[in-house]
């Protein structure tokens, strides 16, 4: 009896046996995967190796698409277009009318500047002088007003702040400069004050300083002469002034201007720069000059020429 027990006992450990091993054949292999509570089995750990060897994989294979592609052939880059080719179409039309190679005389230099004017409007002839200057020094600061001979060609509005009603002026008095600049609206081009009264624009400063618009004896626009700096205001008065890289930017006229008053324009803002040459400026003066009309190509002007 009791080997026959002994038998049956064997038999069933046996069969348990065969279920145990049948098991995780049949089932899900990630239902009977065992973990830790902590340590390199536990759950996090297991997750942590499968996300790095994941990325692992991706490096690799973000590696060889590297190697196909610096293996594949590289194209030519295209050159690139020149300034005048990304310009418009008349404005070269307007360039091929300038030789480069060469500098041209005062009156060429203004004849060839109304023929290359690209824009339909009446253009602005403009002059840009490079001077030997340092900006820095202040008897190098060159700045100065003059009247244009032949004007400038802008319907100039004229504001001026004093008592007395002035003949010519688009805004005048005291009293409606004020509404004016309190509204803020700055509908003049220049402003003309007398001594007397530029404490009273203090209070403006912020408004008109940035604009350009600051009375200032300088530029002539301070004066107890009113009426005569309003007459010179409208027949073609205007300021220049070097600017921190030490180039005069002027406008001499309009493009519909006649020639000869174009040049009688350039020669007298010509006189008043050499005029202006401080004593402490050693070698040239004047290096280089330019004209060119609104969104026009630049003219190379002859200093030579200029004397």
């Amino acid at each position: 009896m009791a080997e026959a027990k002994k038998k049956a006992e064997e038999v069933e450990v046996k069969e348990a046996e065969l279920v145990v091993e049948a098991a995780p054949a049949a089932a899900d292999p990630e239902a009977v995967k065992t973990t830790a509570k902590a340590g390199k089995r536990s759950e996090k750990a297991l997750k942590e190796a499968e996300e790095k060897a994941a990325k692992e994989e991706r490096k690799a294979h973000a590696n060889e698409e590297d190697g196909e592609e610096a293996a594949k052939p590289k194209q030519a880059a295209k050159p690139a277009r020149s300034r005048l080719e990304r310009q418009g179409k008349k404005f070269q039309g307007s360039a091929k009318l300038v030789d480069k190679t060469k500098v041209y005389g005062l009156e060429e230099a203004v004849e060839l500047a109304k023929k290359t004017s690209p824009v339909k409007f009446d253009a602005t002839v403009e002059l840009h002088i490079n001077l030997g200057v340092d900006p820095r020094q202040a008897d190098q600061n060159i700045r100065d007003n003059l009247v244009l001979p032949a004007g400038s060609g802008k319907n100039v509005r004229i504001a001026v702040f004093d008592d007395a009603k002035v003949e010519g002026a688009d805004i005048s008095g005291v009293e409606a400069v004020t509404k004016v600049l309190e509204k803020g609206e700055l509908n003049f081009d220049i402003l003309i004050a007398t001594p007397a009264q530029m404490p009273k624009l203090g209070k403006f400063a912020r408004t008109l300083g940035p604009r350009g618009l600051m009375p200032n004896p300088k530029s002539g626009t301070v004066t107890t002469d009113v009426d005569k700096a309003v007459a010179e205001a409208k027949a073609g008065r205007v300021e220049y002034r070097v600017d921190s890289t030490g180039i005069v930017h002027l406008g001499i006229g309009k493009a519909s201007f006649e020639s000869a008053q174009l040049l009688e324009n350039l020669q007298a803002v010509l006189a008043s720069i050499k005029a202006n040459k401080p004593g402490s400026v050693k070698g040239s003066y004047i290096k280089t000059v330019h004209l060119a009309t609104t969104m026009g190509p630049s003219i190379p002007v002859d200093v030579a020429a200029i004397g």
